[in-house]
């Protein structure tokens, strides 16, 4: 288990492109209204409701926690997502998050006609198109004819690793960079990663979320533990029980996004068997 100092020291290399700063920083609507501004190209954008961590239910198959769930002024449904790893398929995963989200704020008997409009905002750490863009946007198009068809469902993916000097790139530095600030163009980023980074009350709250993550985990890794050494009573399935918790838990820290350094203090594994998971 990790030291106070340690967590203190992890805790300050966290960025936006972190879950759990990201998700800290969602719950002001000023964040999600300043990034969703920049990433549309829509300076009149108004978010008046957001939710970090939205519970999407689905009471027939797997439901979702959204990063955030943001609402406009003209009723359209946003949500922002960050992801660090390329280890799924994040197309699918996007087409997913929209149809639970769209099912989720739709009500019963409402014509399909005023079924809410929703986008997804895809924040990644990984080009998923390796093109050397930092920003693509989906559209869906008749084969046939070349024409754009809207359907209410839209798609945006940005990425952190390709800059061009373009707005949106200047913002996902902030995202990444240890140091990287903008009060100029980006003021509500900048002082949100400043007070999370910089300030002891940020510093604080960082840390506190940080714990519990860790403390979270190895609550659950021993209570899974101790139900799989009970149906084995064997020695041996108790130790191969005990490994797979390790990768069990390791695969929940890695989606999120918490250093390997920090991972493999945990768990005991090796940062190199955290990366091939």
């Amino acid at each position: 288990m990790p030291t106070k100092k340690q967590i203190r020291e992890y805790a300050k290399l966290l960025n936006p492109i972190d879950d759990l700063m990201f998700c800290k920083m969602a719950e002001h609507k000023e964040f999600c209204e300043e990034i969703l501004r920049t990433i549309l190209e829509d300076d009149q954008l108004i978010v008046t409701e957001t939710t970090s961590q939205w519970n999407g239910k689905n009471l027939q198959g797997r439901s979702v926690i959204l990063d955030a769930k943001c609402v406009t002024k003209d009723g359209k449904y946003i949500n922002i997502e960050v992801q660090q790893a390329n280890d799924d398929n994040h197309l699918k995963r996007v087409r997913y998050n929209g149809a639970i989200l769209t099912t989720n704020i739709t009500n019963p008997g409402t014509k399909f006609e005023f079924v809410p409009d929703v986008c997804i905002v895809f924040i990644s750490k990984f080009d998923i198109f390796n093109a050397g863009l930092p920003l693509y946007h989906i559209d869906r198009i008749v084969r046939e004819t070349g024409q754009i068809v809207n359907n209410g469902m839209s798609e945006i993916f940005v990425n952190t690793v390709n800059y061009n000097g373009s707005k949106t790139a200047k913002l996902m530095r902030l995202f990444t960079v240890n140091d990287a600030y903008s009060i100029d163009e980006f003021p509500v980023t900048s002082k949100l990663k400043a007070m999370l980074k910089s300030s002891e009350g940020g510093a604080k709250v960082m840390n506190e979320l940080l714990e519990k993550l860790i403390s979270d985990e190895k609550r659950e890794s021993e209570k899974l533990g101790e139900k799989r050494g009970e149906k084995r009573g064997e020695k041996r399935g108790e130790k191969r029980g005990a490994e797979n918790e390790k990768i069990r838990m390791a695969k929940d820290m890695k989606k999120k996004s918490l250093p390997f350094s920090l991972i493999s203090e945990i768990t005991g594994l090796s940062e190199n068997k955290i990366l091939s998971l």
